[in-house]
């Protein structure tokens, strides 16, 4: 068992030495140094992009393209009521009140609350947007949902 750290050593067989290529005809690695004879991979500065496929017409342009990405989606932040339980009955609650409580990292296009969970206490929450099922339970609790432009 080593004793201190300067006596820590690897195990057995763990470290390989690399094959060093191109030192001559004695160490089995000369001549043409492990790339064979002639060819395209044989040559210096030998590099195929990922993907090549020898000059065939590659997978990726073969193959068809499909749907787009639209520039004007809206990307909201998502809180689900059963996140609002935490909060005291007749609160006011934003977005800034969620962001700020570490509910809500990132507001981008606004709030959109979802109908996840229960509500028990009746609060009033601000929002960009109200999923139907979120709304009609915040009513029947006896909150108010208020929509921010």
């Amino acid at each position: 068992m080593a004793t201190h750290i300067g006596a820590l050593r690897p195990p057995v067989g763990a470290h390989k030495r690399s094959k060093r290529i191109g030192q001559g005809m004695g160490s089995g690695h000369g001549k043409t140094a492990t790339r064979g004879s002639k060819g395209q991979r044989s040559r210096s500065g030998m590099r195929m992009r990922p993907g090549f496929e020898g000059g065939q017409m590659p997978l990726h342009r073969r193959l068809p393209k499909r749907g787009f990405t639209n520039i004007f989606r809206k990307h909201y932040a998502v809180v689900n009521l059963k996140d609002l339980e935490e909060f005291k009955p007749k609160e006011k609650i934003t977005p800034e009140v969620l962001v700020e409580r570490g509910l809500v990292k990132r507001l981008g296009d606004g709030l959109k609350v979802l109908g996840g969970g229960e509500l028990k206490s009746p609060l009033q929450v601000s929002a960009h947007i109200f999923s139907k099922s979120a709304r009609e339970k915040i009513q029947k609790a006896g909150g108010k949902a208020e929509v921010i432009s």
